[in-house]
């Protein structure tokens, strides 16, 4: 789970607590994470931190409340999406496919669904995608559902062909053998630099999102997260 930066969209609200650690309902969100987690069968969890770590180990703690066992990476200095799976390669390389997930999004995917998917397909990444019009960076996805290009900043022309634009919704699904693929120096990105790259050497596919999702980038989105766990459009997992 990668939870290592520093929030800076979300202002005062990250200025003494990371965002994972940001409280929804009756928990933080990284705890809302680990109990879906935990509830869907997954047990060993790394958690990747860099600003205000302390926050983020005291209330997780080893996860066992969550019913996980949690292994932490800290980064003295950000390695990006990718870099940061890279430095857990000891750790994500036993097994054959692993799952990576941003640490602020509120998600009651099953994702034991989609890595079942991903198995079947034979994939090296499955990314779980959602619709969103505006956004600016698109992911074309063909009838079989095979990423065919990431696009960065579309112009108008672009939009147009594109009218239901796919999106990258943060969770995915990564055979071991990605790790090779990611730089081994300095920090970077596993949209840009991995499987960006990797598209037409490997199959990368897409995966549409069929439960609650909500990044929080912002304080709006913070708030319509909120929301979403009061109303019940999110479905918290049970307690362990």
């Amino acid at each position: 789970m990668l939870c290592a930066g520093h929030g800076t969209r979300l202002g005062e609200l990250t200025r003494e607590v990371p965002k994972p650690a940001l409280p929804i309902g009756d928990d933080a969100l990284i705890g809302h994470t680990l109990r879906q987690l935990g509830a869907q069968g997954f047990t060993d969890v790394a958690i990747n931190l860099h600003f205000k770590p302390e926050v983020i180990e005291a209330h997780v703690g080893d996860g066992s409340r969550y019913g996980v066992r949690v292994r932490y990476a800290y980064e003295p200095a950000l390695l990006g999406t990718a870099g940061a799976v890279r430095n857990l390669a000891d750790f994500l390389g036993r097994d054959e496919d692993f799952v990576v997930l941003y640490g602020d999004l509120l998600l009651d995917e099953d994702l034991g669904r989609m890595v079942a998917r991903h198995r079947e397909r034979g994939a090296a990444a499955t990314l779980l995608l959602h619709q969103r019009h505006g956004s600016n960076s698109l992911v074309q996805m063909d009838d079989d559902q095979r990423i065919t290009g990431f696009i960065e900043r579309p112009d108008a022309e672009a939009r147009a062909r594109h009218p239901f634009p796919w999106v990258n919704s943060g969770a995915q699904v990564l055979h071991r053998r990605m790790i090779a693929l990611i730089p081994e120096v300095g920090p970077s990105d596993l949209p840009r630099d991995v499987f960006g790259p990797a598209i037409g050497r490997e199959r990368i596919e897409g995966y549409p999102l069929t439960g609650y999702r909500c990044a929080i980038d912002s304080p709006a989105r913070y708030d319509e997260a909120r929301a979403g766990y009061a109303d019940g459009r999110y479905r918290a997992a049970r307690r362990p």
